[in-house]
């Protein structure tokens, strides 16, 4: 079964000075991590829910703020095992920040019996796009070619 995601990306700058802004993934398994553990802002839509109003959700949970607003990019989508992520950029002052996020429960240490409570992100910076390329969840790497694409041809 497929499982349907929607996800924001938020930039600043320019095609030569590009930023952007990923939420470290939260829970136990991540928390470590640094490489490889940072994602766009996104979580699960339903099927009847339009991609880029989930998006926007799911960033204002994951991060604790409203979504920049403001005219978007359609990044298109990329597979993860399971997730069809469809992603969206949008520019944003290079002042947004993380506040909080929504949290998912978990039984964790594995096995134990015992239920906890994690974010579904427990921060968020902006990096160069570059360095975003060392960070980002593998399977997301497109979402900033496509972006980098996009600002370059105007």
């Amino acid at each position: 079964m497929t499982i349907l995601s929607a996800g924001l990306l938020p930039w600043a700058g320019s095609a030569d000075d590009l930023h952007v802004f990923l939420v470290h993934m939260g829970g136990p398994f991540w928390a470590h991590k640094d490489a490889a553990a940072w994602s766009i802002a996104k979580g699960i839509r339903d099927a009847d829910e339009e991609p880029l109003a989930a998006a926007r959700r799911e960033f204002a949970e994951e991060v604790g703020v409203p979504a920049p607003a403001g005219e978007v990019v359609d990044l298109g989508t990329v597979r993860s095992g399971a997730k069809v992520i469809q992603a969206y950029a949008v520019e944003a002052d290079p002042g947004l920040a993380f506040r909080s996020s929504n949290t998912f429960t978990l039984e964790w240490p594995p096995h134990s019996g015992r239920l906890q409570d994690f974010p579904e992100a427990d921060r968020a910076a902006w990096f160069p796009v570059t360095e975003a390329g060392d960070r980002i969840v593998r399977s997301q790497l497109p979402f900033l070619d496509r972006l980098r694409e996009a600002l370059a041809s105007g």
